[in-house]
């Protein structure tokens, strides 16, 4: 399978936009930096389904494509945060599951040997809940006056967030090391 194929540029391209999206925001260009999030949304959503589509997915795709999405929602919440627009805690529990989930990666692979890690139903929500926030942030920058605050949205996002990271922690901690690798 060839490594460079349109799922993988796609993913890349979110990597490299992610410095040029910092940059919009602390710049206060917050119009570039809504267009540059839409895009980056949106090469989330297009690599895996061409992959699957396609029949293209790759290892590399496979390693790239959340690393991806953590770059961009860290530093969007930091950022955020930094700005006030949404509450650090919420900024907090998202790095906190994300370094639980790769310290829980690195583990298993240094004791079984394994990179494989099925994302769950409920990390997906919480990524999906994460980038609709994100969203939603920067569609309120732009627009004050005509939205509601998100008071509802960060609660919904910090509930399936720690509740994803508890999940993850009791998948792998208790599912898959308790049944000897199998």
């Amino acid at each position: 399978m060839r490594l460079l194929n349109l799922p993988n540029i796609l993913t890349t391209l979110r990597i490299l936009f992610t410095p040029v999206l910092a940059a919009t925001l602390i710049y206060r260009n917050y119009t570039a930096a809504l267009v540059i999030f839409i895009f980056a949304a949106a090469t989330d959503a297009l690599d895996g389904l061409i992959a699957r589509l396609t029949n293209s997915q790759t290892e590399l795709g496979r390693f790239l494509d959340p690393l991806a999405d953590k770059f961009l929602l860290i530093t969007i919440y930091v950022l955020f945060s930094i700005y006030g627009w949404i509450p650090t805690w919420l900024t907090i529990s998202i790095i906190s599951k994300d370094l639980i989930i790769v310290t829980g990666w690195v583990l298993i692979y240094l004791i079984q040997h394994s990179t494989l890690i099925k994302p769950s139903i409920l990390g997906k929500s919480a990524n999906a809940l994460q980038m609709l926030l994100a969203a939603y942030m920067l569609l309120k920058i732009n627009i004050d006056s005509y939205l509601p605050g998100p008071v509802v949205l960060i609660w919904l996002t910090a509930a399936t967030t720690i509740s994803s990271g508890f999940h993850y922690i009791y998948k792998r901690g208790f599912v898959d090391f308790n049944s000897n690798g199998e």
